[in-house]
């Protein structure tokens, strides 16, 4: 598996932004409110931030032996997989919540920071998901052995032949 690179992470933040921008531009074209993310929603996202830290702790720990506990490694791929999907979708919502502020901001008449009080909290909590997401998928790799690259570890060939 290959980490998360900056690439797809400033791809996720620009597809985000552009379709928050959209989003409010089109609702007030048709005579709407602007969108507003439930309040529950920064909060969610810090704690999924949380859980995948937490998640990551013991894998780190049976990696570089300081737990007795053996991990199951389809168990650590998946909270890998976990890390690397949240890093993109906090991304994703960073561009998103980012693309909302722009256009209230844009606006000829700028908004009072409490109706955009959700819209920073979630852009805050987005990017502190994008880096417990980093984070974790760091404590899920695995130290290199040295043997690895060694030009006598490959096999001469099919066995009995």
């Amino acid at each position: 598996m290959k980490r998360t690179g900056a690439g797809i992470l400033s791809i996720a933040v620009i597809v985000g932004l552009v379709l928050g921008f959209l989003l409010d531009s089109s609702l007030t074209a048709m005579g709407r409110a602007t969108f507003a993310p439930a309040a529950s929603l920064p909060t969610i996202l810090a704690l999924l931030g949380a859980i995948i830290v937490v998640l990551a702790v013991p894998i780190f720990r049976a990696t570089r032996g300081r737990s007795p506990r053996r991990i199951d490694p389809f168990r650590a791929l998946r909270i890998a997989m976990l890390a690397k999907a949240s890093s993109i979708l906090g991304a994703a919502a960073a561009g998103f919540a980012g693309g909302l502020l722009a256009f209230l901001v844009s606006r000829p008449v700028v908004p009072s920071i409490g109706s955009m009080g959700t819209i920073i909290a979630t852009l805050v909590c987005a990017v502190i998901l994008v880096v417990a997401g980093l984070v974790a998928e760091q404590l899920c790799t695995i130290r290199k052995d040295d043997d690895d690259d060694a030009p006598g570890n490959t096999p001469a060939g099919p066995v009995g032949v």
